[in-house]
């Protein structure tokens, strides 16, 4: 069942994601409270689960990783068997940074990071290919980003 959150603790959780290093002095001034009850509510939100983890995020072409693909996936067959045999092989797969079983089209949906168009190619033929419950794959190449976020909206 989803968190009953009120007004404070959406502005803690809108400023947290856009900035979720700035501290708590500055995290209290900006949803209007002072430090002590900002980090209970912080720590309270962190420990419902609504606040699952703290990253960084990486810019991609910096470290050499330039390419982003999205690959639809077709199974052999839909039984639980092949779904959890899929998920446990994708799931030791670094390149795969999301991965989503879906309705529709094809069986699974995942976007895929890697040095290059070669380096993709290799990761398909060596590794997505060889998974047995792997029927196809076809790789879609995203010509510009337009909009990536991973803050959820909050009313």
């Amino acid at each position: 069942m989803p968190e009953t959150l009120d007004a404070i603790d959406r502005r803690i959780l809108r400023a947290l994601q856009r900035n979720a290093r700035m501290s708590n002095v500055e995290l209290a001034n900006e949803v209007g409270l002072s430090p002590s009850p900002c980090l209970r509510r912080v720590k309270l939100l962190e420990d419902r689960g609504v606040i699952d983890q703290y990253t960084a995020l990486l810019n991609g072409p910096a470290i050499g990783l330039g390419l982003t693909v999205f690959a639809r996936i077709w199974f052999k067959t839909q039984d639980a068997q092949t779904t959890h045999q899929f998920a446990e092989t994708v799931r030791s797969y670094p390149e795969v940074v999301e991965c989503y079983l879906t309705t529709g089209e094809c069986d699974a949906i995942m976007r895929i990071v890697t040095a290059d168009l070669h380096a993709y190619w290799r990761f398909q033929s060596d590794y997505l290919m060889r998974i047995p419950s792997v029927q196809s794959v076809k790789t879609d190449v995203p010509m510009e980003t337009i909009k990536r976020s991973y803050e959820l909206p909050l009313a």
